[in-house]
């Protein structure tokens, strides 16, 4: 019979087992972004959404990230990455160079500043994910749950429409 069929009240749907999972993980995805972003906020003074545009940046390396890249990489809109990108170069993270490939286009890399942040940020970070999303888990499943959440997130990525 059809999962869809099986449900027919309220009841049914918030006791249905896939509905159930799913909203556990989205549960523990926000509350995890709580716990570790206001760590990031509290010891280095950025969102984890600047912490995630730093990390983004340093894997480009030279000669830098377009804004379309940026917003891509974190579901933005363009705007909203502009927004973020402006409120970054404001606080000295991030500069905008010309594109070697488009003398109209602007590329987005890191300061010194910002590698500096993205390396303090990653250590604060790091000791966080360790004590918050992986001791918790049982060793045994720890590298399994990683591929896994790469499997989803990469499926998940491939759905999205890509910014034109």
């Amino acid at each position: 019979m059809d999962e869809e069929a099986e449900i027919r009240t309220a009841k049914e749907a918030a006791d249905h087992e896939l509905i159930l999972a799913f909203g556990r993980l989205q549960g523990a995805a926000n509350r995890l972004e709580y716990i570790l972003g206001r760590a990031l906020e509290v010891e280095c003074g950025i969102s984890h959404l600047v912490f995630e545009v730093l990390l983004i940046l340093g894997r480009a390396s030279e000669p830098g990230l377009s804004m379309r890249a940026v917003a891509q990489e974190q579901v933005l809109t363009t705007g909203g990455a502009t927004r973020l990108v402006d409120r970054m170069e404001t606080a000295g993270l991030v500069t905008r160079v010309e594109s070697p490939g488009d003398r109209r286009g602007k590329l987005v890399r890191l300061t010194p500043l910002g590698e500096e942040t993205a390396v303090r940020a990653a250590r604060v970070h790091l000791e966080n994910i360790k004590r918050y999303f992986v001791e918790p888990l049982p060793e045994a499943d720890r590298e399994r749950f990683a591929e896994d959440l790469r499997i989803l997130s990469h499926t998940a990525r491939d759905v999205l429409p890509r910014l034109p």
